[in-house]
């Protein structure tokens, strides 16, 4: 059985038909990259997958039942999705790292969340750091580890290396391959040419169709 499956999904907004039928399965520990133009549907997709949205038809499966049966707060910390312009909230970067832990009412654990910090290249001085003052770069990091804190059966990334430099795309980069190596499964939307070539497995999506 498919981890996910895309059953004939289509998404339509008023007139307009943004997503046509599509099917897609996807095994577990698989790392797929989903290109194409601008406005070709990619973000929709990912958005239906991560229950933001829902399809106008078909269905999504995620361990062979429909994503709605599930728990929403239960779905969303198996299905994990990073936004393009990382949300953060509270004062403090600790303020959005204690966050996992609150919703699954357990105790923040400050050395993992220090540990993390690391993993990013962030020194743990940051823990108490406003998150007015974080750079843009610094601002993605601490969005992405905060959605792996407790890692996700899935994660998906819209577009989080965009509009970064070398270095954080590198440091990110390094993050999601050592996420994949520990055993998630992660759907990552792009239009970098890095991304792209570097891509296991690359899908296209144009005018709303898979290709």
């Amino acid at each position: 059985m498919a981890l996910l499956e895309l059953n004939s999904v289509s998404y339509q907004a008023e007139e307009r038909l943004i997503l046509d039928q599509i099917t897609l399965s996807v095994e577990q520990g698989t790392f797929l990259t989903i290109t194409g133009p601008s406005g070709g549907g990619k973000s929709t997709l990912l958005r239906m997958i991560a229950s933001l949205l829902s399809p106008s038809s078909g269905e999504i499966l995620f361990r062979g039942k429909n994503q709605h049966s599930y728990d929403y707060t239960e779905f969303r910390q198996q299905v994990s999705y990073c936004f393009q312009q990382p949300s953060l909230f509270g004062e403090t970067v600790q303020d959005n790292l204690e966050f996992p832990y609150l919703i699954r009412q357990t105790t923040p654990n400050q050395e993992q969340m220090l540990e993390h910090l690391q993993m990013v290249d962030l020194p743990k001085s940051y823990l108490p750091k406003k998150i007015n003052e974080l750079s843009g770069g610094e601002r993605q990091r601490v969005a992405l580890i905060r959605n792996i804190l407790f890692l996700p059966e899935i994660l998906l990334l819209d577009e989080v290396t965009s509009g970064l430099d070398e270095q954080t795309k590198t440091i990110i980069h390094r993050l999601i391959d050592s996420i994949h190596q520990n055993g998630c499964t992660i759907l990552q939307v792009t239009h970098d040419e890095s991304e792209i070539k570097a891509a296991k497995k690359l899908l296209f999506v144009q005018g709303g169709k898979l290709k």
